[in-house]
């Protein structure tokens, strides 16, 4: 492992050479503030700073020519990788096992097929998340930073900073976001950590009451939280546009 990320932390050295070292700080700037900007802006103007936000990342990842295999949209290592969703899933159970003996487990009714309906959209950004972090961020972290571990934990900081000031997301998304990162290094695979983040994800809608969690809310919509708006105390986080 730690061979690898000589490897790649060398490589990114050469690219940093062609884009200059400013570039890259700029648009980790530029997207981080980007973001921000959207979790903690109130309707209805945040609908439309997402929509500039995710303009302005599209073209960003456009421009910097990164190559599929380093944005991890490869199906090499998948199989390879698949331990980390299956670890996820074994941690899923035994919160379940928990929140079932404290009562605090709350499942959609109505069945497998409302469930899933419940939470795709969910599963679908859990998908947005992991590439910005991975195929964004870290990338560029990479081409910055004197290694490929220093670019790990920074990626993983800046992904809880994205979560605050949810006292439930912010560190368990401090400890995923890192690990997803050095995952990520070793693997090459975005696929796998998708997986893993949704199962994840949906663990904590599931088995955290809403008024803990404020419905897995960040930014303003945590602090503007009501919980008598919805009949439902438990409800998965969806993109700031999705939000009530």
């Amino acid at each position: 492992m730690a061979q690898t990320m000589t490897t790649i932390s060398a490589t990114s050295g050469n690219t940093v050479s062609k884009r200059g070292a400013w570039r890259e700080w700029i648009e980790i700037a530029v997207a981080f503030a980007l973001i921000l900007a959207v979790v903690w802006t109130p309707r209805p103007w945040q609908r439309i700073l997402w929509v500039i936000a995710a303009a302005a990342l599209a073209l960003m990842i456009y421009a910097s020519f990164d190559d599929r295999r380093a944005m991890g949209l490869r199906t090499a290592n998948l199989w390879r990788s698949m331990w980390i969703p299956a670890l996820a899933l074994g941690l899923s159970a035994i919160a379940i096992l928990v929140a079932s003996r404290l009562h605090t487990l709350y499942l959609p009714p109505g069945g497998p097929f409302v469930f899933i309906e419940s939470y795709l959209a969910y599963i679908v950004w859990t998908g947005v998340q992991q590439f910005l972090l991975q195929s964004f961020f870290l990338l560029r972290f990479l081409r910055v930073s004197a290694s490929a571990t220093a670019a790990a934990l920074a990626g993983g900081a800046l992904f809880a900073a994205a979560h605050l000031p949810n006292p439930i997301l912010t560190p368990i998304t401090l400890l995923w976001g890192s690990a997803a990162c050095l995952f990520f290094l070793r693997y090459r695979n975005l696929y796998s950590l998708i997986i893993a983040h949704a199962v994840l994800g949906i663990t904590v809608a599931l088995t955290v009451p809403g008024p803990v969690d404020h419905n897995m809310r960040v930014g303003l919509g945590y602090i503007t939280y009501n919980p008598y708006a919805r009949i439902h105390a438990h409800r998965p986080a969806l993109p700031p546009s999705a939000q009530p």
